[in-house]
C-alpha cells in the first residue's frame, strides 16, 4: 500500500512543487503608447468568434484579392487560411512601405568585427537589391513559383535579402541554421528537392572569419551520393571582390552572387500573386527520432500572424528600433527579425556575431549606438550575460521599453535579474511560448493589457485556447496545480500546414493523439499536442515545464527537470545548471545536478551543499540531487544551448558520441575526467 501512494501522477503529469511569483505591472508610460490597450480583445478572439476574429491580422497586409474563406478545415488538419486570397510577402514586407517609409532604415546591419562601420539599409535600398536578386535567381538560376530552394547563410543582410526575394518569385526557401554542418545542409536539400544552394563563402563567429564556402562543398557531395543533384551555388562574398574563404570555386557549379548581380543592374521583378494557402518556406525542426521534419508554412496565414503578433506582442511602431537578438536559421528569427517586423514597416537589427564578443558589453554597446528601445532574445543568452557580464547593463545609455524572451523556459530569478538589470525596472517583458510549427506566440501577455509573472508565459494569445489534457484524454482544469500535456483546442493562422511530402507524420505526432474523430473535418476533433508539459494556474497563466521528454520519475514523482534547475538558480553563485536523469535500480531515476557559476566564485564542498540544499528547500527532499557536479563550462551547441544529453552520457557511463559539433568540446574530456575518475 504504502509504495501505492508514492506514484502520485500520471504518466502525463508532473509533480509541480514551486509556487507563483508576483506580478510585475507595465509603467502608466508604457500603456500610454502601447499598440493594443483594448480590453476586450479576448472577447473578440473567444471561441464563439473563431475563426472570424483573425480577419483582424489579416487586415494588416495588403491583399491583391481578398479570401472567400478565412478557414476551410476540409482536409483537416492540414488547415487553409484565407482562402481563395492574392497576396504576396515580399510586396507586404517592401514595396507598400515605399510611399511612407522609402528613406527609413529596414534593416540595421552590424558586423561582428568593432572595426566595421554600421550598414543602414533603406527599404528603397531593400527594394533595389531584393528585385535584383530576384531577377537573378528567376534568369541566371531558372528558379520559378513553386521551386524549392535552399539557403545555407549566416547573420549578414543578403539573407533577409535572399528570403524576400525568394518570396516575390513565390519560390519556397529553406534557411538552414548557418552554424549546421554539410551533412545536416545536405539531409535539408535532400528532403525538399533543392537544385539550387545559396550560401556565402564566409562570416565572422567569437573573432574568426570561418570558412563556410567548405561546407556547401560536403553539402552538394553528400546530396548527390543521396540522389539530389545541385546544379547551381550561388555564394554571397562577405566582401565584395574580394575571397575570404581559401575553398576552390567549382567551374561551371559554384558563382559569386556579387559578380552575377551586375548583369541585372535595375531590374524590377512583379511580384507574383500568391494564394493564401500556398507555401512560403520550409523550416527543419530536428525530431527527437529519424530525420529532421520540414514544417511547411503558408503565405498569407503566416505573415498575417506573425505581423498581427508583432504588432500587439511586441508593440512595435514604425518608429522604433527593434533587436530580435536570435538567428534567423531558426523560426524566431523568420518570423521576428524578417517577415512580422518588416510586414509592419519596423526598423529591425541584424548581428552578425556573438553577443559576448568582445565582452559582455557588447549587446548593450550596440543598443546604445542604435537607440534599440525594443529587445527580444532568448533565455539561454540571457543567462550567459548574466552570468560574465551582470553589471555591465548599467554602464551604457540606453532604455527598453520592451523586452521579450523566447525559446524555451526562463528561471524566475533569470527573469528578475533581466527586468531590474537590462529593462533597469522599467521595461515590459513578454515571455513568450510557441515553436518552429506554431509559426507565432502561443502563450504571452499582451503587455500593457495584464501583468507580469517570473517564469510564466501568461494566458494564450487572443485567439489561442490553450488545454491541459492527461494521458486518457481527460482535461486537467487550472488552478489544480497539476501539469499536464498542453494542447491548443483550434487552430490558428500562424501553425504550419503539414511536414513537407510527410502527411501521416504530420497527423502522428501533433494530433493523433488527442484526436475525437480521425475522419472527421471539423476543428474541435482536432486539438494540436504541443509536445510540451505545462500548468496553468487559477489566473489562467500557463508555465511550460519544458518537453514532456524532460521529466525525471523518481519513485514515481515525475520531476519537471526546469523546475529543479530553477531551483538552484536560486542560489546566486550559479549561473547555469542543467539536471541530468541517472539510472537507480530501486528509484528508477535520480537527479544528477550539473552547475556552472559565475566569474568570481569557486568551486567547493560547502556550495555543492548551498546548491542541493536550496533545491530541497525549494521543491522537497524528493529532488534532492545525488551529486552536485560544480563545472567550469557547459557543454554547449553553437547556439547556446547547454546539451544535457552529452552530460546524460558521462552520468550515465555511455558513449556521448560525436562532440566535434559543440562551441567547446575539450570542456566535454574535462568534465568526463571529474565525473568518471
Amino acid at each position: 500500500m504504502a509504495e501505492k501512494e508514492v506514484v502520485e501522477t500520471s504518466e502525463a503529469q508532473i509533480a509541480v512543487h514551486w509556487g507563483e511569483e508576483e506580478y510585475y505591472y507595465p509603467s502608466p508610460k508604457f500603456i500610454a503608447q502601447a499598440n493594443m490597450t483594448d480590453e476586450e480583445v479576448y472577447d473578440r478572439f473567444s471561441l464563439d468568434n473563431f475563426p472570424n476574429c483573425f480577419k483582424e491580422y489579416a487586415d494588416l497586409l495588403d491583399w491583391y484579392e481578398y479570401w472567400d474563406e478565412i478557414l476551410d478545415s476540409s482536409d483537416a488538419p492540414c488547415y487553409k487560411w484565407f482562402k481563395g486570397g492574392k497576396i504576396n510577402a515580399s510586396y507586404n514586407c517592401i514595396d507598400r512601405h515605399l510611399a511612407e517609409y522609402k528613406n527609413k532604415t529596414a534593416i540595421h546591419f552590424v558586423p561582428e568585427p568593432l572595426e566595421e562601420g554600421y550598414q543602414h539599409i533603406t527599404f528603397q535600398e531593400l527594394y533595389v537589391r531584393v528585385n535584383e536578386f530576384a531577377a537573378l535567381l528567376r534568369d541566371f538560376a531558372g528558379l520559378k513559383r513553386g521551386d524549392r530552394v535552399t539557403l545555407h547563410m549566416p547573420m549578414i543582410p543578403e539573407l533577409p535579402i535572399t528570403m524576400l526575394a525568394c518570396a516575390r518569385l513565390g519560390v519556397i526557401h529553406s534557411q538552414v541554421f548557418g552554424g549546421f554542418s554539410g551533412r545536416a545542409c545536405a539531409d535539408r536539400i535532400v528532403d525538399s528537392g533543392s537544385r539550387v544552394l545559396i550560401t556565402a563563402d564566409a562570416y565572422y563567429r567569437s573573432g574568426t572569419l570561418l570558412d563556410h564556402k567548405q561546407n556547401a562543398d560536403i553539402a552538394v557531395d553528400l546530396a548527390g551520393k543521396d540522389g539530389q543533384t545541385v546544379d547551381k551555388v550561388l555564394i554571397w562574398q562577405r566582401y565584395t571582390g574580394k575571397a575570404s574563404s581559401p575553398t576552390p570555386m567549382v567551374d561551371g557549379r559554384d558563382f559569386f552572387v556579387n559578380e552575377e548581380l551586375q548583369n541585372f543592374y535595375g531590374a524590377r521583378v512583379e511580384p507574383e500573386k500568391m494564394n493564401a494557402e500556398d507555401p512560403l518556406f520550409l523550416m527543419y525542426t530536428s525530431g527527437t527520432t529519424g530525420k529532421p521534419k520540414g514544417c511547411q508554412h503558408g503565405t498569407g496565414g503566416y505573415l498575417a500572424y506573425t505581423a498581427g503578433t508583432s504588432k500587439y506582442v511586441q508593440d512595435i511602431h514604425p518608429t522604433d528600433v527593434y533587436w530580435c537578438m536570435a538567428d534567423i536559421g531558426w523560426i524566431t528569427g523568420h518570423s521576428y527579425i524578417v517577415y512580422g517586423p518588416l510586414a509592419i514597416a519596423a526598423s529591425t537589427v541584424v548581428y552578425e556575431g556573438v553577443p559576448t564578443y568582445p565582452d559582455a558589453g557588447r549587446a548593450w554597446r550596440i543598443a546604445q549606438d542604435l537607440d534599440v528601445n525594443i529587445f527580444h532574445t532568448a533565455p539561454t543568452a540571457i543567462r550567459a550575460l548574466r552570468k560574465i557580464g551582470p553589471d555591465e547593463p548599467a554602464k551604457y545609455n540606453y532604455e527598453f521599453k520592451h523586452m521579450t524572451t523566447v525559446g524555451e523556459p526562463i528561471e524566475p530569478e533569470v527573469w528578475k535579474w533581466y527586468h531590474k538589470a537590462v529593462g533597469q525596472g522599467k521595461a515590459a517583458i513578454v515571455d513568450t511560448w510557441w515553436q518552429t510549427e506554431t509559426g507565432g506566440f502561443l502563450c504571452s501577455t499582451l503587455p500593457a493589457l495584464q501583468p507580469m509573472k517570473p517564469g510564466s508565459a501568461g494566458p494564450g494569445m487572443p485567439g489561442i485556447h490553450p488545454i491541459l489534457y492527461d494521458d486518457e484524454g481527460n482535461e486537467v482544469p487550472p488552478g489544480t496545480g497539476k501539469a499536464a500535456n498542453i494542447c491548443i483546442q483550434n487552430p490558428w493562422p500562424g501553425m504550419f500546414q503539414t511536414i513537407w511530402g510527410d502527411r501521416d507524420r504530420f497527423v502522428d505526432t501533433y494530433f493523433a493523439r488527442y484526436c475525437k474523430d480521425p475522419k472527421s473535418t471539423k476543428w474541435q476533433d482536432w486539438p494540436y499536442m504541443t509536445g510540451d508539459a505545462a500548468v496553468i494556474a487559477e489566473d489562467g497563466y500557463v508555465r511550460i515545464l519544458g518537453r514532456i521528454d524532460d521529466v525525471i520519475n523518481v519513485s514515481g514523482h515525475r520531476l519537471g527537470t526546469k523546475e529543479i534547475e530553477s531551483a538552484s538558480l536560486v542560489v546566486e553563485e550559479v549561473a547555469e545548471a542543467a539536471v541530468i536523469p541517472v539510472n537507480h535500480e530501486i528509484k528508477g531515476k535520480e537527479v544528477e545536478l550539473y552547475v556552472a557559476l559565475k566569474p568570481g566564485f569557486e568551486a567547493s564542498d560547502a556550495l555543492a551543499k548551498k546548491i542541493s540544499d536550496a533545491v530541497c528547500d525549494e521543491i522537497g527532499k524528493i529532488a534532492k540531487p545525488r551529486m552536485v557536479w560544480i563545472v567550469k563550462d557547459m557543454p554547449k551547441t553553437r547556439s547556446g544551448k547547454i546539451m544535457r544529453r552529452v552530460l546524460a552520457s558521462i552520468s550515465n557511463n555511455q558513449d556521448e558520441g560525436d562532440v566535434t559539433t559543440l562551441a567547446n568540446p575539450e570542456i566535454v574530456a574535462e568534465i568526463k575526467k571529474q565525473v568518471q575518475g
